[in-house]
């Protein structure tokens, strides 16, 4: 968990200029930056809910097995987890704006093949390239966001428009993929393509020209590039097949293996590298690396409670997926509520007491989740859960973007967020994982007795993570304050 959150980040984001109260004037093409970059965001949230409430039809239409379906929703998290490190770095040395437009472009044509698909492989591979695709959009957006935003309660009101446009997409996601699925399940790959096109066109015109490159030769880290990506590839695809496969079978272990000697390969080409893909110096920066594993935490336990919910909702309660759509909107709708304007109070109490007050608004959700029964009343069993989630995510996600970029250079933006980006997917992979580990794994034979009590399980887990997170943001928020009275 966040065990190495710097508290001189907090000092840096809350001790900028006081602009008197009022929020930071932009003009009109600022605005319309602003929002196509987070298109980026908003994409990806659309995308990722529509497809996972399409993977019933396409099973059955395409005729492929559970065990093969699975990759239609793991392939994008490959390829996302896998080349987040190298995307955050081509958009330092490519430039930001060229690396985005062509990210996007990728992303599209993911989309657009994986909507075509009349084979369940060659969909697997569609959804696989559009990971790729967002890998590097995810770290150009909030790079040309931070770089383009002085540090301070303008970065940090930019940084809540951006969370709040994620929530956008999941709140229209979840709606238009119960819709869209019963059209048909294409139609949930070709309306993402309809949107990155958009972002395209929008970013061609309003996204400004990357700086003239003055760093010297560009000098590509090529081996480096190669074993981070393989070890992270590698590492993500293991932690997905672990839990069918056994996490002390001898293949797990086995790729496990050859995952850490491939990171500690990557260690020792940095070190003597002339111009290194990660310069392992950013890694001694405590704030990037509790926000990143702050990250992992926020992003890992909301993705396993909606995995719970999502199959309690469905197969206990025998929701349809439009209904468990409207079950879940609650938290897309505060969320796209709360963001942009979270950034004063970022400014005002800094991101890890921000990150603190996240997770205590978490750890109450998941607590009241364990009160889910066989005919819970959805207002008083689910609804508190997910309307403090709506309150936790607002609170968390921009404080740790706010956090992992403080005092980053801007030549180093792109690297630091996709640094932070890696620990959202493969915290995400990595909890979600370890929770399904803890649950049965054939529950409708079992009875819903026995469903029920996997259910519990996993949260135990996703509530004790929480905890943990919550105890050391605390810690960390409490020692900033006594650093700044000693300073005072």
């Amino acid at each position: 968990m966040a065990t190495s959150i710097d508290v001189a980040a907090d000092e840096r984001v809350t001790t900028r200029p006081s602009t008197g109260g009022r929020a930071p004037q932009w003009g009109v093409r600022q605005w319309g930056m602003l929002i196509v970059v987070c298109g980026a965001m908003f994409l990806d949230a659309l995308d990722n809910i529509m497809v996972g409430i399409a993977v019933p039809p396409i099973k059955a239409e395409l005729g492929m097995s559970t065990a093969s379906v699975q990759w239609v929703v793991s392939s994008y998290v490959l390829g996302f987890g896998g080349f987040l490190l190298l995307g955050g770095r081509m958009a330092d040395l490519l430039g930001r704006r060229r690396v985005f437009l062509a990210a996007v472009a990728v992303f599209a044509l993911g989309s657009l093949v994986g909507g075509i698909a009349s084979d369940g492989t060659v969909l697997i591979v569609a959804r696989f390239i559009t990971g790729v695709g967002a890998a590097f959009t995810a770290p150009a957006s909030l790079s040309i966001i931070v770089t383009t935003f002085t540090e301070g309660p303008q970065r940090n009101r930019a940084l809540g428009i951006y969370t709040a446009c994620g929530a956008v997409g999941y709140s229209t996601g979840v709606i238009a993929g119960g819709l869209l699925t019963e059209l048909g399940w294409r139609w949930t790959f070709f309306l993402p393509v309809a949107v990155a096109l958009a972002v395209l066109g929008g970013a061609f015109a309003l996204v400004p020209r990357d700086p003239a490159y003055t760093g010297g030769p560009r000098n590509y880290d090529v081996v480096g590039a190669t074993t981070v990506t393989a070890a992270t590839l590698l590492l993500v695809y293991d932690i997905v097949e672990a839990p069918t496969k056994g996490w002390l079978a001898p293949r797990t272990l086995g790729l496990f293996a050859v995952a850490v000697a491939l990171f500690a390969l990557f260690v020792v080409t940095e070190r003597r590298a002339a111009s290194p893909l990660l310069r392992l110096g950013l890694l001694r920066n405590r704030s990037l690396v509790g926000a990143s594993l702050a990250a992992a935490a926020i992003l890992g336990t909301y993705m396993s409670f909606q995995f719970i919910g999502g199959l309690y909702m469905q197969s206990l309660r025998g929701w349809s997926p439009l209904e468990m759509a409207f079950g879940f909107l609650p938290i897309g709708l505060l969320i796209a509520t709360i963001a942009p304007r979270v950034g004063v109070l970022v400014s005002r109490f800094g991101p890890t007491w921000m990150i603190f007050a996240g997770f205590v608004a978490y750890t109450a959700s998941y607590l009241l989740f364990w009160g889910i029964g066989e005919s819970s009343s959805y207002w008083w069993a689910i609804l508190p859960s997910v309307v403090l989630i709506g309150i936790a995510f607002p609170f968390s996600f921009p404080a740790a973007n706010v956090l992992a970029t403080a005092g980053v250079a801007d030549e180093e933006q792109g690297l630091a967020a996709g640094v932070l980006q890696t620990g959202y997917q493969v915290g995400a992979a990595i909890v979600l994982a370890v929770v399904t580990a803890t649950m049965s794994t054939d529950d409708a034979s079992q009875g819903h007795a026995a469903a029920l009590t996997s259910y519990h399980h996993g949260m135990y887990v996703v509530t004790g993570i929480s905890v943990l997170t919550m105890l050391v943001a605390l810690v960390a928020a409490l020692r900033g304050n006594a650093r700044r009275r000693a300073a005072a």
